[in-house]
């Protein structure tokens, strides 16, 4: 007679059972306790409001559409390049502040197994710059742009700041996980050759972490364009804000216009961004 062997649960099972009972009590508390109903996104009233909206993008019954007016589209366009400039900022910022902190944040460097060099600092450097990157990602980029709004006046320079405290944050946590997973047999050969840190760094580390920094930077480059029209909400310049002034004024065609600049400006990173990748690559 055949035992049969009780089965394992494994964590990603439970995981899976976890995330369908809570995506079904999620459902249960929507519908059962908060008594919503789909039927009232469909009213006759939201389609009259819609309709209303739509035509109103479309410049439907309006004698000059902005996207029909070269001034509007100049102005525009200077948007644009602001935006422009905000990202590319912003991720100068956020990758020049990863890069300078990403090796001691690296849990091998910590202990000293990539370097076979193990200092009494090293569990502190890591805890210390871990703990920045929990706090700077942790906090959104409108939250940072909001309180850096009253220490700068209103610009694109706020924005960028914004920008590259949130992603700094995202970015050294990534980098230095790229370093923990090398191996570490180049690096090791290197040290036990009589390099320093700085050799080994420029040498061992980075030549090997480098193509997948520039994959993680393009990527957060990509992220921070798209999230530019977010912190223009409270100031920062660029399409973000002249998109807040537009919506409160109800000039609908003014928002077609700056939405094309800006599909355009996101398809453009979208582009440079995977070219970038094959030539890394």
């Amino acid at each position: 007679m055949k035992v049969r062997k009780k089965r394992k649960i494994t964590f990603v099972t439970a995981s899976v059972y976890a995330l369908l009972l809570l995506g079904a009590g999620s459902w249960v508390s929507i519908f059962i306790l908060e008594k919503a109903s789909l039927s009232t996104l469909f009213s006759q009233q939201n389609f009259m409001y819609s309709s209303k909206f739509f035509k109103g993008l479309l410049g439907i019954g309006e004698e000059n559409p902005a996207f029909l007016n070269l001034d509007s589209w100049k102005t525009a366009i200077d948007l644009t390049f602001d935006t422009l400039k905000m990202s590319v900022m912003a991720t100068g910022f956020a990758t020049i502040a990863a890069l300078l902190t990403v090796v001691p944040a690296a849990r091998n460097v910590a202990n000293g197994s990539i370097t076979l060099a193990k200092k009494w600092h090293g569990w502190i450097s890591f805890g210390i710059i871990r703990s920045i990157y929990i706090f700077s990602r942790a906090v959104p980029e409108l939250v940072w742009a909001m309180m850096i709004i009253f220490i700068f006046k209103p610009g694109i320079l706020p924005g960028a700041i914004a920008l590259a405290l949130h992603n700094f944050g995202i970015l050294g946590k990534l980098c230095a996980e790229v370093i923990e997973d090398l191996d570490s047999r180049p690096v090791r050969n290197l040290a036990s050759s009589g390099a320093g840190r700085l050799q080994i760094l420029l040498y061992g580390v980075l030549p090997a972490a480098l193509p997948r920094f520039l994959t993680y930077i393009l990527y957060r480059w990509e992220v921070i364009m798209r999230t530019t029209i977010v912190v223009g909400f409270v100031g920062a310049g660029g399409l973000g804000q002249q998109f807040k002034l537009s919506m409160s004024f109800f000039h609908y065609t003014d928002l077609t216009l700056l939405l094309l600049c800006y599909l355009v400006l996101v398809f453009a990173a979208d582009y440079i961004s995977e070219k970038a990748r094959f030539f890394i690559k």
